[in-house]
């Protein structure tokens, strides 16, 4: 009989965070992969938990990930943790779920700390509905076309991002949507939390005057311009003021689409018949 995958959430800086069942978990698996295995033994340590660890990384997903399989197969059971928060969540770890599901192999979660969920809750935007989108592309070609393929998302949205990719990121999503209300929550639950409920437009200020630090979780308001207040010659008329002002007549139209919520093709097309 196979063993069982076990997912395990981790803490996402305090380890005051661990819930029982995941220590008790950890404590009675066969064996855990690990993220980074030197991550997972400081939590052990703290646990007082001793078990064989392997790594199950983004880089050796197909090795390890039939490694493991094989060894459920004999009839083991693991349990798998990320450096922190939930596993399969933004995480390889989906990919070896989904093997286990092709392999009738049994899957159980174990719940536990998650950034995003952490982070909406704090923010004081919308939390009824939402969407997460992970990390965006480091390409910029695909960056903006993500970020434009979210133009009209009405529901308030969370990213993940990394302190040297941030102030792009910020300038990017104020350049495709406009400006909107954004919270930015760094190093949650750590010594040094903090969460900022501003605009990108400030946002974007404040960190080309400060250096960031620490991983952030961006959660942003969704899209909310109301079609019907403003009409085609109106918003015309504001892109044609953006493009004054020194915007691309592209960028302009992009902006005022997220105002407006007109297609940014119509408004494009109406100032060139303009």
């Amino acid at each position: 009989m196979a063993g069982t995958l076990y997912l395990v959430g981790t803490p996402i800086g305090n380890l005051g965070d661990i819930s029982v069942r995941a220590a008790e978990t950890l404590s009675k698996v066969d064996f855990i992969a690990a993220e980074d295995t030197r991550v997972t033994i400081k939590l052990l340590n703290h646990l007082g938990i001793k078990k064989p660890l392997v790594s199950y990384y983004a880089h050796n997903i197909t090795h390890s990930g039939g490694k493991i399989l094989d060894r459920l197969f004999s009839g083991e059971s693991c349990a798998l943790v990320t450096d922190a928060g939930m596993p399969a969540i933004s995480d390889p770890g989906e990919e070896l779920v989904a093997l286990c599901g092709e392999n009738g192999v049994s899957v159980v979660c174990i719940p536990g700390p998650t950034a995003l969920v952490t982070a909406l809750a704090v923010s004081g935007l919308p939390s009824g509905r939402f969407t997460f989108e992970g990390f965006l592309s480091t390409a910029k070609k695909r960056r903006f076309e993500h970020l434009e393929e979210l133009l009209s998302e009405k529901r308030t949205m969370i990213f993940y991002e990394a302190p040297h990719k941030l102030n792009a990121t910020l300038a990017d999503m104020l350049r495709v949507w406009g400006d909107r209300r954004i919270s930015i929550s760094r190093e949650l639950t750590k010594l040094y939390e903090e969460t900022m409920r501003t605009t990108l437009t400030a946002a974007v200020q404040h960190f080309t005057d400060v250096k960031p630090r620490g991983e952030f979780v961006l959660v942003i308001e969704g899209n909310i311009s109301d079609t019907n207040t403003v009409s085609l010659e109106e918003a015309v008329s504001a892109v044609l003021k953006y493009r004054d002002e020194g915007m691309s007549l592209k960028d302009a139209a992009k902006r005022c689409s997220t105002e407006t919520g007109i297609s940014k093709n119509t408004l494009y097309t109406a100032v060139l018949a303009k």
